[in-house]
């Protein structure tokens, strides 16, 4: 009887399972799974089968009857918690994909908010620079400009083809140079040109006779010239008043903080407008080629930026030995229309150029280093002159052929003394010695060159070493911790009273007072 009772009981639990594979009767009735689920769960059907059954089980059998029902119920339970599981993790990653997809399509949105937005500011600078640089600006149909770009046959380097055309001129005359003066005398010309003269009446500078004498002597030594002081003593009027005087005007690039690299000097390559931006220090460059004046170029406020960013190529190339290896690469290739001194996009730089950069040093400036103090020479102007009644006096048209064999001829006949050159040497030993600092061989170069023509100029060799000494060797004192070698500063500057005397060697002596007085 029991057996009867599993049969017809747990048959409609089975027969549900079996249906929702393959067709059943009751699934029959109602429909593939659903009809097979609806007779797992036809309670209905199980109560009747008790009823059958109630009066012919016994208690025992009960008991087993009661257990069958609670696994029938657990199983049905079970099934309910898997279905309603897995629907509630696929119902979860249906919404999930639908709310992801939506947030995907607004961050694209919102990126092509963005790109619209850059894209019009784009737009905008690039027809500022155009403007700027006085082209058309037009839009075509796609937005981009279709007037601005230069038209096939014109050269990329507008400014300097310009100095091509002005110099080809049949027309054009080239000047006469004036030869026949030496260096003191020119040094004497030039300070009374400065303090009256008939290009600038209502201007009137007054420079000691020892500052000119330095520039001079500085330019005979290197291609830098570093002008530092305080303010209001002259320091970018000394070589603006020059190219006056020589009848070249001096170039000024006004040095700017934002200043990091080469292109701030020469320019860059517009890829847009397929020109050449240049700058008045390129067009400057460029025309000295066409002539032999002798032409300055003014870095003003010089270290306002870091010197070593954007000249730092610069100092490279007028340090190679061969003047043919000046030579600044400005665009990757040449183009037909180039200028006539641009070849293959390479610009050799002429050799009639001086570079003078004015330096400060306040809060607002970077300290110059010692890569840019070893292949310049620094003048210090720390006070404004004396007035004196000058001559009216009229400027010179020299060539730099002419001051360059005035500088030879001073090196030749005002050679530095073999006994001073031997004190020197023996002196780079007590220094290396007792401040662990040494000069290299570009020191001493400097120094062959800058005695001879300083005392051309009209001074005494002993006050060019001390200049020398003073500017190029004890400046890198600064970086010493000096409140370790007070007593070693002393003994130095018994040295050199014992060495050169003591009237001699003041500017030394001078500034290693200084340093003692700061700590």
């Amino acid at each position: 009887m029991f057996g009867n009772f599993l049969k017809d009981f747990l048959g409609i639990f089975f027969g549900g399972i079996l249906g929702i594979f393959w067709s059943s009767k009751a699934s029959d009735n109602y429909g593939g799974i659903f009809g097979a689920l609806f007779q797992m769960f036809n309670f209905p059907a199980y109560i009747e089968i008790f009823k059958n059954y109630g009066d012919k089980l016994s208690a025992g059998l009960w008991v087993a009857a009661a257990f069958c029902v609670l696994l029938v119920l657990a199983a049905l339970v079970a099934i309910v918690w898997v279905v309603l599981f897995f629907g509630k993790r696929l119902w979860k990653k249906i919404v999930g994909d639908k709310v992801l997809n939506q947030d995907l399509m607004d961050e694209i949105d919102n990126l092509k908010r963005e790109l619209i937005k850059v894209t019009r500011e784009k737009d905008r600078i690039l027809g500022l620079k155009i403007a700027y640089q006085g082209y058309d600006v037009t839009e075509g149909e796609e937005g981009e400009s279709t007037s601005g770009a230069k038209k096939e046959g014109e050269s990329r380097f507008y400014k300097l083809t310009e100095v091509d055309s002005f110099y080809s001129d049949p027309e054009y005359v080239a000047r006469e140079y004036d030869i026949s003066w030496n260096l003191e005398e020119l040094c004497d010309r030039f300070r009374n040109y400065a303090a009256n003269n008939p290009d600038r009446p209502w201007r009137h500078l007054y420079y000691e006779p020892k500052i000119i004498r330095l520039f001079f002597a500085s330019l005979a030594t290197t291609r830098l010239v570093i002008l530092q002081g305080i303010s209001g003593t002259g320091k970018t009027s000394l070589p603006e008043c020059m190219g006056h005087f020589f009848k070249n005007d001096t170039t000024i690039a006004s040095v700017q903080p934002s200043w990091r690299d080469r292109t701030e000097l020469f320019g860059y390559f517009n890829e847009f407008t397929k020109r050449f931006n240049e700058t008045e220090v390129l067009r400057a460059l460029y025309e000295s080629t066409y002539n032999e004046d002798i032409h300055l170029v003014v870095l003003d406020e010089m270290n306002i930026a870091r010197v070593e960013y954007y000249f730092a190529e610069m100092l490279s190339i007028l340090e190679m030995p061969s003047r043919d290896q000046w030579i600044v690469d400005l665009v990757p290739s040449g183009w037909p229309s180039d200028p006539k001194h641009v070849l293959k996009g390479r610009f050799r730089l002429p050799e009639n150029v001086w570079y003078c950069g004015t330096a400060n040093n306040d809060d607002s400036t970077f300290a110059i280093s010692d890569k840019v103090y070893d292949r310049g020479m620094p003048i210090n102007i720390n006070s404004k002159a004396a007035a004196f009644e000058a001559p009216l006096t009229s400027g010179l048209p020299v060539n730099y052929k002419y001051l360059e064999s005035l500088y030879k001829l001073a090196m030749e006949k005002h050679r530095v003394s073999d006994e001073n050159l031997q004190k020197f040497e023996e002196m780079d030993n007590y220094v290396i010695e007792h401040f662990r600092l040494a000069f290299g061989n570009r020191i001493v170069k400097q120094l062959r060159e800058f005695v001879p023509v300083y005392v051309a100029c009209g001074g005494t060799e002993i006050d060019g070493l001390d200049y020398v000494l003073c500017n190029k060797i004890l400046r890198k004192f600064e970086s010493l911790n000096l409140a370790y070698i007070r007593d070693e500063v002393d003994d130095y500057i018994l040295y050199l009273d014992n060495q050169f005397g003591e009237e001699n060697m003041g500017e030394c002596k001078d500034y290693l007072r200084r340093l003692k007085k700061l700590f």
